[in-house]
C-alpha cells in the first residue's frame, strides 16, 4: 500500500533527489534517476554565485534550475496531498477499496501541503527574480558598453 501521506512528505523534502519517485514508482524510475542531476546543477551554480559573485554568467543560469526544481517538487507535494482519497486508491494502490486508509488525508498531510505551498512559492519567487536581475542587469551593461 503506498501511503499518500508518506508520499506528500518525500515529494516536499526528498523531492528534489526523486525519493517520491522511488517510493511509488520503484528504483526503475527513470524520472527518479533524473531529478537529481537539475538538483545537482543547481546546486553548483549557488555554489558558484557564492564564491565568484552574481556577475557570473554560468551560475545565474545555473543557480535557477535547483529553484525550479524544489519548486516543482512542492507542488507535486501539493498535488499528491489534495488528490481525493478514491483517485489515490485507484492510481497506487489499485487492488485496495477506494476508501482505504493509506489514500485518506490527515493533519500530516496538509501540513505537507501547508509547507509546500509556502516553500515552493518562496523558492519559484526568488529563481525567477534571480533569473531576471542577473539578465537584465546584463543588458544594461551591453546597453552602456555600446553607448560609449
Amino acid at each position: 500500500m503506498k501511503n499518500k501521506t508518506v508520499a506528500t512528505w518525500l515529494a516536499f523534502l526528498g523531492g528534489p533527489l526523486g525519493l517520491h519517485r522511488f517510493y511509488l514508482h520503484g528504483a526503475g524510475d527513470w524520472l527518479g534517476w533524473l531529478l537529481p542531476l537539475p538538483t545537482l546543477l543547481g546546486a553548483y551554480g549557488v555554489l558558484r554565485m557564492g564564491s565568484l559573485g552574481q556577475d557570473d554568467p554560468l551560475s545565474w543560469v545555473l543557480t535557477p534550475l535547483l529553484g525550479f526544481t524544489v519548486a516543482g517538487c512542492c507542488l507535486t507535494a501539493i498535488v499528491y496531498g489534495l488528490r481525493k482519497p478514491e483517485e489515490w486508491n485507484a492510481r497506487f494502490n489499485p487492488g485496495a477499496d477506494a476508501q482505504a486508509p493509506a489514500g485518506q488525508t490527515g493533519w500530516p498531510t496538509i501540513w505537507a501541503v501547508a509547507l509546500s505551498l509556502m516553500l515552493g512559492a518562496a523558492v519559484l519567487m526568488t529563481s525567477i527574480a534571480i533569473s531576471f536581475q542577473a539578465y537584465f542587469q546584463s543588458q544594461v551593461e551591453e546597453g552602456r558598453a555600446i553607448s560609449q
